[in-house]
């Protein structure tokens, strides 16, 4: 089977987009895998396929999948670049759109020189929706490393995150502590697990494990995670510039009751087509 793709990147988190809007779509994750493979495929993080919308609002629907094959809910890095896509690829797509994700529909705005600004709808730290296991709902929850208790803030952007405050990145345990969490019994599902420090109320930087992709130059949902607990925590401003390996991004948030707005860039680094 011949497939046309597209490869994306939004701040060197890099993706395969597939647009299976005029024919359905379905690969198995040996297909998945060998797509996101760097040596034998085209290589990427994340693979993105957008299939037609099942709501009337929505301009396309789309689901994500990880490098191991595995489902995501939700990519926000990934949900950008769908953006540029359709601006790159569907008439009349210019100015605002909606994507369909998981059910729900989120807005997209073109801006210039690459932006995009996303609704990424309204954190939820309710520890059913991660899911985490755990008594009672708290700010911060304990967790027993090695000899240390460290305490992480734990909230859903549509995909589950677990965010730690360290004082230095450079030398946060991103890999052990990423690694270590993703088949922790807490986390049925699986977690994200971003590292972040706080340098001022208005400016974070960010590293982020990402489940079944490990750690990537940059995470979406994981940065308005990240912000989102800063501001629970008090420690944060209502904007807030985030700073990862890959460039930077910026994201709003009022405080519960409101959604979250990401801006950032995406572009389409080239198209071709495989043989699975």
């Amino acid at each position: 089977m011949q497939i046309r793709f597209s490869k994306m990147q939004g701040l060197g988190n890099d993706f395969v987009l597939l647009d299976a809007r005029a024919a359905p779509l379905e690969l198995s994750p040996a297909q998945l895998q060998r797509l996101a493979d760097r040596r034998y495929g085209v290589g990427c993080d994340q693979i993105l396929l957008i299939d037609p919308p099942s709501l009337p609002t929505a301009s396309v629907r789309y689901r994500v999948f990880n490098a191991d094959g595995s489902a995501a809910q939700h990519c926000g890095n990934g949900v950008r670049c769908v953006a540029r896509y359709l601006a790159r690829h569907t008439p009349n797509s210019q100015g605002a759109m909606g994507v369909e994700i998981g059910g729900q529909v989120y807005q997209l705005q073109l801006e210039d020189a690459g932006m995009v600004r996303v609704d990424m709808g309204e954190p939820c730290f309710e520890p059913a929706a991660l899911p985490l296991r755990v008594p009672a709902q708290l700010l911060r929850y304990p967790l027993e490393f090695g000899t240390q208790t460290l305490t992480f803030g734990a909230v859903s952007m549509g995909n589950p995150h677990a965010v730690f405050a360290v004082a230095n990145l450079d030398t946060a345990p991103v890999a052990e502590l990423g690694a270590a969490l993703q088949d922790h019994p807490s986390f049925p599902e699986r977690v994200n697990v971003g590292f972040m420090q706080v340098l001022d109320a208005a400016h974070i930087r960010l590293r982020v494990f990402e489940r079944g992709a490990g750690e990537t130059p940059a995470c979406g949902t994981g940065a308005c995670a990240a912000v989102a607990v800063g501001i629970i925590w008090g420690e944060l401003a209502q904007r807030v510039e985030v700073s990862l390996a890959g460039g930077t991004l910026a994201i709003e948030w009022p405080g519960p009751g409101h959604r979250l707005w990401m801006t950032g860039p995406a572009q389409c680094v080239f198209e071709g087509s495989i043989e699975l």
